[in-house]
């Protein structure tokens, strides 16, 4: 069982804004009429009105109560707006700064790309190969086989085409079998 006196707290702590979303929390608002449940701007316009009603019948105290009522919440209810407002601000400078970071590491990035590619020195060189002195050293990087010193530079350089597959013969009937001569179940029936 709870004791009394953490009751009592957790009551006196109740209606505090607890930095949350103030806007949309839901408060009961203890006023001279009783409990006015709802969010902020609920609060506002019902203890407006109830302010207008004790105006209409002429009790100049209730009214006033009312509207500091009702004051009080519209406080509540503009600083919670401001420090929203506050953070959305933040948060866009925040994501106008990542943003312009980006576009600097962008720039850096197409910058150091397009000095690369001017400069001749960094670009991937091109393998040479020198045509002009074939006769004093054909090098061409190919180990020599003793097939090939043999063979003409045309067989080596051919090209082997691709092979079709074989199509096969029908197989021919066994000779025997025609000079065989026929027997009576083999030959048609004459006609006599």
């Amino acid at each position: 069982m709870r004791s009394s006196k953490s009751r009592s707290r957790a009551k006196n702590n109740r209606n505090r804004p607890s930095g949350g979303n103030v806007v949309n929390r839901v408060f009961d608002s203890s006023g001279p009429e009783g409990k006015v449940r709802g969010t902020p701007q609920q609060i506002i316009d019902k203890y407006n009105q109830l302010a207008r009603d004790a105006q209409l019948s002429n009790d100049r105290v209730a009214a006033e109560n009312f509207q500091q009522h009702a004051e009080h919440y519209l406080r509540m209810l503009s600083e919670a707006q401001r420090e929203m407002e506050a953070r959305r601000e933040e948060q866009e400078r925040q994501n106008r700064e990542r943003q312009a970071e980006r576009d600097r590491e962008r720039a850096e990035r197409q910058e150091r790309e397009a000095a690369r590619q001017a400069d001749p020195a960094e670009a991937p060189q091109p393998d040479v190969v020198d045509f002009g002195n074939e006769a004093a050293a054909p090098e061409s990087g190919l180990v020599e086989t003793p097939e090939s010193k043999g063979a003409e530079p045309e067989a080596t350089e051919r090209k082997e085409k691709p092979r079709r597959p074989r199509t096969r013969k029908p197989k021919a009937a066994p000779a025997a079998a025609e000079d065989a001569p026929k027997t009576d179940g083999d030959a048609p029936e004459a006609a006599e």
